[in-house]
């Protein structure tokens, strides 16, 4: 028998009774209702249903008469004639059914095409058509998914075809019926490879073969649920691939996807767009820090006018079945007309090699991205390698300005502005999530969403590794709480400026290098106390990111290469977030190389070596304490952005300092001479905090107020602290008040 020219899907609700579904194969008559393309898609798929149900009829009736009698003991385990002929509508059993004659067939299967070809040339979908197409099926595999697809649509149909298969358990075709069907015979080689393994439609994910182990022949056929929901215009996607989908915009064919909205975001996307034009099945787009391979992906698709089915691996569950779902994947992307868009890799991990071969494999186009390098050993296939550069600043401004639509325009700008001079490393797709966030917070406090607000939505989407590593500390010390000399708080400055400015300077103005990392790394040097750390803190606040204390004891290890095993994990994570690191007391482990004396400095020596190769390549901001400058190795400060001295206060800062850690909510007595403690203790910030901490817990201790003689008293704790001796010289008239005299003739 002859198949039809084409297939695609339908959309509308299954026939209930194979009566219908043969009535639809008689040529329409005049209708004064016009079709919508919907009922026009599923009327095509009732008319190639009805050639089935002709040639399942044959079947049947070349059946009866050889069947057990009614009277059977074993009536029950099959389906009897009268049940057969009940089914085929006959009102007795043994009366003539409706058998139209091959003339007949031939005119209906003609009818039926010639319908189709006019509603698509009208403009409509015929959806069994577009899946013929998409998955290029010859008409022989068309017929035996009509034949696996009845069942599914039509109660009686698996009835009968459990009549065919002589066993009423088994209501699907099997592969002989189905061959048979189609007059092809089970001993036909090539009529067996229609259904193999490798066949069109089992690689295309349409039908399945079920008990695998009976023969083959009597092996089960089953249509992929997602494909006879396809067909009748039901969108619901496979359970397994709708928990990994991740949501993509869906642009209007030739419209302009939001990750080519600028100039600069166009060069990915339109490179993409070529090698899928010149043949390319497979491509890989690998990423950097605050790029976005997916969104570049879904741009190049759309100005193919293709969709994107797009699986987010970051949330594959640690079960997942690799070879199912990416079979779901390639049946989904290809009845779309469109790609499998997969990643990020780094996300699986160890798992990745096994996940990627079963998806780069499919019979579809392929687009993976993520930050590893691509693994020969992932595909067969040759892949089309691009790079996927990160959002500019022009394009991540407009993101801020989507994500706040709705507010009034002037104050839209205004904060999307405000928020866009913070240096952060980020995609699109997470500014709109941050924005949602920031927008929450806001309305949750009652006010107006503020820069403040959208940063700390960008902040609460950093990585949880590198907190396993490093104390996070949320910035909350201003400018205002720094106490240093004027060129110091300038560098500070200009170092706040670097961080701002290092994409413009870097990409717009071409100081970048290819060879070297883009981050920036500043070097803080001075006594301790002197406000190195609270400087770190400032900049971070300033610049909206977290600050991430680097815990040496989690990161030196005794034994060897697991230091640098560790470090590497830092700065891995550090990637990945939008923080600065910063690495106290840095002169223990960026310490000086030494001569090799015994095998203990030979891997000290690689241990700095590779520090110093890994800091090249860092492309986030860090910042290295240290009171020994002298101790850091020479090749450590070529490496530098940024160093800054921290010297001990003169006599105006530490008046200064004494009134910033005395806060008008702290009591205090009337008889503090401030100008007294600056000008005789020559002392740091840091020193000065902690003896006003002591002054008040004496105070609180007493009920009183914190006094002159609270104060004196903390220092001269402090002093014992520091090892440095109380003299009178320098204690003057508070001396003898302050019990240190008593003590000293003690």
């Amino acid at each position: 028998m002859k198949a039809g020219a084409s297939g695609a899907v339908g959309t509308a609700a299954a026939p209930t009774a194979i009566a219908s579904i043969a009535a639809a194969a008689e040529p329409a008559g005049p209708s004064d209702a016009t079709p919508d393309a919907s009922e026009l898609s599923l009327l095509h798929l009732r008319r190639r249903l009805a050639m089935v149900e002709t040639r399942v009829r044959s079947a049947v009736l070349a059946r009866r008469g050889s069947e057990p009698s009614s009277d059977d003991r074993f009536r029950g385990l099959f389906v009897s004639d009268e049940r057969a002929a009940t089914l085929l509508g006959e009102s007795r059993p043994g009366s003539a059914p409706w058998m139209p004659d091959r003339d007949h067939y031939e005119k209906a299967l003609a009818a039926a095409e010639t319908e189709a070809d006019d509603a698509e040339a009208r403009g409509s979908e015929i959806r069994l058509r577009t899946l013929v197409r998409a998955f290029g099926l010859p008409p022989i595999d068309l017929e035996l998914l009509l034949i696996a697809l009845a069942p599914d649509l039509d109660p009686r149909i698996e009835q009968l075809y459990g009549y065919l298969n002589d066993d009423v358990s088994r209501r699907r075709a099997s592969i002989g019926l189905a061959l048979a069907l189609c007059g092809v015979s089970p001993l036909s080689g090539p009529g067996r490879a229609r259904l193999g393994a490798a066949g069109p439609l089992a690689v295309g994910g349409l039908v399945g073969v079920e008990d695998r182990d009976r023969p083959f022949p009597t092996r089960g056929l089953r249509v992929a649920d997602r494909v006879a929901g396809f067909l009748i215009g039901d969108p619901t996607l496979d359970p397994q691939l709708s928990r990994v989908l991740a949501a993509v915009p869906t642009p209007a064919a030739g419209s302009v996807a939001p990750a080519e909205s600028t100039a600069a975001g166009t060069e990915a996307p339109a490179a993409l767009e070529r090698g899928l034009r010149a043949g390319a099945r497979l491509a890989y787009l690998r990423e950097r820090v605050g790029s976005d391979g997916r969104q570049i992906a879904v741009a190049a698709l759309a100005r193919l006018a293709a969709q994107a089915v797009a699986i987010d691996l970051a949330s594959l569950p640690p079960d997942a079945d690799f070879a199912s779902l990416a079979v779901a994947a390639g049946l989904e992307a290809r009845l779309r007309g469109g790609a499998v868009v997969a990643g990020p890799l780094e996300a699986l991990s160890d798992r990745s090699s096994r996940f990627v071969r079963e998806i780069a494999d499919l019979p579809c186009h392929v687009i993976l991205h993520g930050t590893p390098a691509w693994d020969p050993s992932w595909s067969r296939t040759a892949p089309l390698l691009l790079d996927a550069p990160p959002s500019g600043a022009a394009e991540r401004s407009e993101a801020w300005r989507a994500g706040l639509v709705g507010m009034p325009e002037s104050e839209a700008e205004a904060t999307a502005t405000a928020v866009a001079a913070f240096p952060f490393r980020i995609t699109p797709a997470a500014i709109a999530r941050a924005a949602a966030m920031g927008r929450l917070a806001a309305g949750a406090a009652g006010r107006p969403v503020a820069a403040t607000d959208l940063a700390a939505g960008v902040r609460a989407q950093n990585a949880t590794g590198l907190e396993k590593l490093a104390r996070r500390i949320e910035p909350r010390a201003t400018w205002s709480e720094l106490v240093l000399p004027a060129d110091a708080m300038v560098n500070l400055r200009d170092l706040a400026d670097r961080a701002r400015y290092r994409d413009m300077v870097l990409d717009a103005w071409g100081l970048g290098s290819p060879n070297r990392g883009r981050g920036l790394t500043a070097l803080f040097t001075g006594d301790s106390g002197t406000g190195k750390t609270l400087s770190a803190e400032v900049l971070a606040g300033t610049l909206g990111l977290d600050l991430y204390v680097i815990d040496l004891s989690s990161v030196v290890d005794k034994y060897i290469g697991e230091t640098e095993k560790n470090l590497d994990r830092v700065f891995s994570q550090a990637d990945g977030v939008n923080g600065v690191l910063l690495f106290d007391e840095a002169d223990a482990i960026f310490g000086k190389r030494s001569e090799v004396r015994d095998a203990r400095d030979r891997y000290a020596n690689v241990e700095i070596a590779y520090l110093l190769q890994r800091m090249e390549r860092f492309d986030g901001m860090a910042i290295l304490t240290t009171n020994l400058r002298a101790n850091l190795d020479d090749a450590f400060l070529r490496r530098l952005d940024v160093l800054l001295d921290f010297p001990m206060p003169d006599e105006a800062g530490r008046r200064r300092l004494w009134a910033r850690h005395l806060p008008p909510s702290l009591p205090v007595a009337g008889d503090l001479d401030l100008d007294f403690l600056a000008r005789s203790f020559r002392i740091s910030g840091g020193n000065i905090r902690n003896i006003v901490a002591t002054a008040a817990y004496n105070a609180a201790a007493a009920g009183r107020p914190v006094s002159m003689a609270d104060l004196i008293k903390g220092t001269e704790r402090e002093y014992r602290k520091l090892g440095h001796l109380s003299t009178e010289a320098e204690f003057g008239p508070y001396f003898q008040s302050s019990g240190m005299a008593t003590e000293a003739e003690a």
